[in-house]
């Protein structure tokens, strides 16, 4: 059995260890009010812009550059993790699917290569030796111009046929408890195809569409790389949040195990406090038997 001050230090350590995960619990839970307040602002935003894309590029093909469809010989991933750990396994499950996909166009033939938005992005396909470009410490801190700056190097890369077909892969923020690994095809921009019974409608002279000035393809060229600069900053949106939150919950239950220990040890103490208090008394016995005799 441990002697007394053993476990009297392990027992203050472990007390030490659970104001810390306490404070940074505190801390995340701040920060998710921020960042969520944030992400639900801006997710109208997003919503409506993509309405919108999808009412231009409806009835239109594949004409402009970052429409092409060509044949998937290449493809870029990008990764949306945080910056820093302690969040669980949060930034583990986005890399996981990341380094799934990799596997499963690999399988098929495919080259792949990884564009990684934050460290743990970063950390996690390193050993791959695909990582074409990384963007670190930005996600404590981001803007739009962020977004925009990652976007134009993703679309130069596109253009100059570096990559046939870009995915975003990033957790969507659903709960405090619950973020989902999403996968979303950045590149090339499919036209929506327009159903059945929206076509019979158009021909029937029951429309809700648009008439646009200028000509849908000319608004498109515009607001095709807006619409991409939209779409990565709505997945570090979601990331941000979706960090502080899997965080939170972390250091909650970190410091709930810190509390289980915490009174096992002090059993272990009580124990080991009652054996030594026994020891001696059976000494202090066995010297007064002895000095009778």
């Amino acid at each position: 059995m441990p002697g007394l001050k053993d476990v009297k230090d392990k027992i203050e350590g472990v007390a030490k260890t659970s104001q810390i995960t306490k404070a940074m619990n505190m801390v995340a839970s701040a920060k998710l009010r921020g960042a969520q307040e944030r992400m639900e602002a801006f997710r109208p935003y997003s919503d409506k812009f993509a309405e919108a894309m999808k009412d231009l590029s409806g009835g239109m093909s594949g004409n402009l550059p970052l429409m092409e469809v060509r044949e998937v010989k290449s493809v870029e991933i990008v990764i949306v993790t945080s910056d820093r750990g302690l969040c669980g396994s949060f930034n583990a499950h986005i890399v996981k699917m990341a380094l799934k996909l990799m596997a499963k166009y690999e399988s098929e033939g495919k080259t792949v290569s990884f564009i990684t938005v934050g460290n743990k992005a970063a950390q996690g396909v390193k050993r791959t030796g695909k990582t074409r470009k990384s963007f670190k410490d930005i996600m404590g801190t981001f803007q739009m111009f962020n977004a925009r700056e990652i976007s134009q190097d993703i679309t130069h890369n596109f253009l100059s046929g570096g990559s046939d077909q870009v995915d975003l892969i990033y957790a969507r923020f659903q709960s405090i408890a619950k973020q989902t690994p999403t996968t979303d095809e950045l590149l090339p921009i499919k036209p929506v195809e327009v159903d059945e019974t929206e076509a019979a409608a158009a021909k029937e002279g029951v429309s809700g569409a648009y008439i646009y000035e200028p000509e849908p393809a000319e608004i498109m060229e515009v607001l095709l790389p807006l619409y991409l600069n939209v779409q990565v900053f709505h997945a570090m949106i979601e990331v941000g949040a979706g960090e502080h939150a899997a965080r939170m919950t972390a250091m909650d239950n970190a410091t709930n195990a810190c509390g289980d220990i915490i009174k096992e040890l002090t059993q272990l103490y009580n124990k080991a406090r009652q054996s030594a208090i026994t020891g001696e008394l059976m000494d202090i016995v066995g010297g007064a038997e002895a000095l009778k005799g």
